[in-house]
């Protein structure tokens, strides 16, 4: 999970051009007044206070906020925190304006943190704080997870509301971490059969996850009818992940990025788990060339992280040799029950009209009078640049 890996990517992006299809913005960072509109303000104000050197001082309070060997306390934990939930925040920002129709951020996709504690190197949520955003203007969000853990902290942040669909698509069974996201799991409340889960065994391949996922999101989208998606990326679903279980390709893994696309619905993409670092940068530089209509060549251009992909320099990767526990009879009854549920809903749900909510920041000053060949100390880094729409159709990058 370091930012290496976002490094890596960035990198990558770069040697393929992509850079020059799409606008690319530094995000602020997230004020603890912003990163409060989900988490405790206690929690924010501890994260923002503890530091490696201080660690002896808060023996109970790292204990209460889970702080520890998942979620180790580093030097500018809080500053890291602010980076990624930023760019996420502005990320449904620029879509709630319609300055883009399709948002990225890698750096972001945190699924594990909840309000008031750190979980599997999650610290604050980045996604519940983006999609708390898009609820100020969308009836109706839709938040898509296909990392291979469950997205627990999204689901338990929407599972009494409607206003939100969540829907994972994770392994489930064996003690796997977080040990939630059973079909059964399917909200309470307002939120009753908003939450959607479709657990899965180790080794499912391309044709039995793509398929799955499809049939799925297409009744999903049907049913619920939202305004706005906010698709996970998490890319310890492929094979080989150094934590992962299934066999999904970079081909497999993008051909759903794919198919969430063609709705032609604002859409905010973000990276999440991920543990085979060059993996992680071919997987989310592939899924950047699909949202662009580009195709990739297979081999890598030279650029700074070169060797990493050695000896071939290949994009693709092979699909993994784990044995397929998915059953045909298991994905057919998963897909049945999840469809049933489905049916329980009788329309898409409506929100009553009501003044919008202010964003919360405003840039200080406009990037574009900077020097983009400079790089801006801390104090300035935290900006935003223009808000005209160049294109008919924008896409935009947040910076890693």
């Amino acid at each position: 999970m370091k930012p290496h890996r976002l490094c890596m990517t960035h990198h990558l992006v770069l040697s393929y051009e992509l850079h020059k299809k799409m606008e690319i913005y530094r995000p602020h960072k997230a004020y603890p007044v912003e990163l409060a509109q989900f988490h405790s303000a206690d929690y924010v104000e501890f994260l923002h206070r503890i530091t490696p050197d201080t660690l002896h001082l808060f023996s109970h309070e790292l204990a209460r906020y889970n702080l520890g060997e998942d979620c180790p306390v580093f030097e500018n934990l809080f500053e890291f925190c602010q980076i990624y939930a930023g760019g996420t925040i502005d990320a449904a920002r620029r879509l709630n304006n319609q300055l883009c129709d399709i948002a990225i951020n890698w750096a972001g996709g945190l699924h594990h943190a909840k309000k008031c504690e750190a979980s599997g190197f999650c610290y604050i949520n980045d996604l519940v704080l983006g999609i708390l955003e898009l609820l100020k203007y969308h009836a109706r969000v839709l938040y898509i997870d296909i990392d291979v853990h469950h997205g627990d902290g999204v689901e338990e942040a929407f599972y009494f509301t409607d206003r939100v669909m969540t829907v994972s698509f994770h392994k489930y069974g064996d003690k796997f971490f977080p040990g939630t996201g059973d079909v059964k799991e399917i909200g309470e409340r307002e939120g009753k059969f908003y939450a959607i889960n479709v657990p899965l065994k180790d080794g499912i391949d391309d044709t039995s996850f793509t398929r799955l996922f499809k049939t799925i999101i297409a009744k999903v989208v049907e049913t619920y009818s939202p305004g706005v998606i906010v698709l996970q990326c998490g890319a310890d679903s492929l094979a080989g992940d150094r934590l992962g279980c299934f066999n999904l390709s970079i081909d497999g893994h993008a051909e759903c990025v794919k198919f969430v696309k063609k709705f032609n619905l604002p859409l905010l993409v973000t990276g999440g788990g991920g543990y085979t670092k060059e993996n992680v940068a071919r997987c989310w530089t592939f899924e950047t060339g699909v949202l662009l209509d580009t195709e990739l060549p297979n081999e890598i251009p030279e650029n700074e992280y070169i060797k990493y992909f050695a000896p071939d320099n290949s994009l693709k990767i092979p699909n993994g040799h784990i044995e397929n526990l998915n059953s045909k009879s298991y994905i057919g009854t998963i897909k049945m029950q999840v469809l049933e549920n489905l049916r329980c809903i009788q329309h898409a749900p409506s929100v009553q009209m009501q003044e919008v909510p202010p964003d919360f920041y405003i840039p200080d000053f406009d990037e574009d009078e900077q020097n983009p060949d400079e790089r801006m100390d801390r104090e300035t880094c935290p900006t935003i640049t223009c808000i005209d729409k160049l294109f008919p159709t924008t896409i935009t990058v947040l910076c890693l």
